[in-house]
């Protein structure tokens, strides 16, 4: 993750995050527009990225004028300054990266990406979250100051417990945008992703956009998760369904990487670590009861992962060699460390090693003697004589 700050044109500066998979540059990177008035660093805009950068998407994040740590104050901003900032923070890309060829927007930043794809030609899919289908839906969140707001022009407003100061103009540039118009103009593929137990913005906003979009359209039900997305796994989910329905869209074609090398990257989340190895991508974990978020197996669940797939293949390939009809192959492992009573190489008799427990299930036509071979040839598995061998890591 790169922390970056955008020069939008004005004295206010708008904060980003550059959240990137680990390995070589991707070749697709969206940009992230988040809910009204919340930030790049809400838990939901987290989630999405990181399972879009799973996906091998780069994505870019950043908080509108006047919220979170960008310049600017709120009361000075409206809907236009929201469009304004995707185009901004697009351009940025462009120029220092590649241009973004795909928007994600959530509730009022949903309808702003409407209104900025269409102003964007790298553009080539849009995608929104619990989407207005009219900007001006937002006024219902502060309707008890609608009516200070007309008489004296502006007024403290309070939002989700929060006070934010506001303008009339801010509410007059919300009702001067019709999405309909410009979702119905947009002819670009796009992901309405909704719950219907919104209970901010409600469904029947998913049903007004779907409406008026032309195909290729998609509509996909959150069922049970609320506006915010307050549980990781529907966060998660709706990045993990708009990188597979982006496939369809954009172009994933990408450098070939040679390299086997493993790389590792762990930012700010806990111990959510996103992993590369050569052309594959996937996130490890600590489980929650040691602080984690419980979002991919462990250091050591990849360790007993290996051993287990070492062992299936070593079999395969000798049972191929051999013309040995074999079905299906399983193998479990669990891991645990153990008192090491009888180490002769141990510090001290109570010190404990790593202890394998390996399970293998072999369907096939085999005699006693066949299986009782493929047990020991399940020993000569290369990850396994690395396991009992001793290792040396050179840092």
């Amino acid at each position: 993750m790169k922390r970056i700050e955008i020069n939008s044109g004005s004295e206010s500066p708008l904060s980003a995050e550059l959240d990137l998979p680990p390995g070589p540059k991707p070749n697709i990177y969206a940009v992230f527009a988040h809910c009204f008035t919340c930030s790049k660093q809400i838990s939901a805009a987290r989630n999405i990225s990181r399972a879009l950068n799973t996906e091998g998407i780069g994505v870019l994040r950043f908080d509108f004028t006047g919220l979170g740590n960008s310049g600017g104050s709120f009361e000075d901003t409206n809907f236009s300054a929201n469009v304004e900032d995707i185009i901004v923070v697009s351009d940025w890309l462009g120029h220092n990266y590649k241009a973004p060829s795909l928007l994600v927007g959530h509730s009022l930043g949903g309808a702003a990406v409407l209104f900025a794809g269409g102003r964007i030609d790298s553009i080539r899919a849009i995608a929104t979250v619990g989407a207005t289908s009219s900007p001006d839906h937002v006024s219902h969140l502060f309707s008890s100051s609608l009516d200070q707001l007309k008489l004296d022009g502006e007024a403290m407003v309070d939002i989700g417990g929060r006070p934010f100061k506001m303008k009339q103009q801010f509410v007059d540039d919300l009702q001067a945008h019709d999405a309909n118009s410009t979702v119905k103009k947009l002819r670009k593929p796009l992901l309405i992703m909704h719950s219907p137990q919104d209970t901010i913005v409600g469904i029947e906003n998913a049903a007004a956009l779907y409406s008026a979009a032309h195909h290729p359209k998609s509509f996909v039900s959150l069922d049970g998760a609320d506006h915010l997305l307050s549980r990781s796994q529907d966060s998660i989910y709706v990045g993990q369904v708009v990188a597979n329905w982006a496939h369809r869209y954009l172009d994933f074609q990408e450098a070939e990487n040679d390299s086997n090398q493993v790389v590792a990257e762990l930012g700010d989340d806990r111990f959510t670590t996103s992993i590369s190895v050569g052309d594959h991508r996937f996130l490890a974990d600590e489980p929650k009861s040691v602080g984690g978020m419980n979002l991919g197996p462990t250091p050591y669940d990849l360790v007993a992962s290996g051993l287990a797939a070492c062992t299936a293949m070593t079999l395969k390939m000798y049972a191929n060699r051999k013309k040995w009809v074999i079905e299906d192959i399983r193998v479990h492992v669990n891991h645990e460390k153990k008192y090491a009573l009888d180490c002769d190489s141990c510090d001290s008799p109570s010190s404990k090693i790593d202890h394998f427990d390996r399970e293998i299930l072999i369907v096939g036509v085999l005699d006693v003697k066949q299986r009782a071979r493929l047990l020991e040839i399940a020993d000569k598995c290369p990850v396994h004589k690395t396991l009992e061998a001793s290792s040396k890591v050179i840092t």
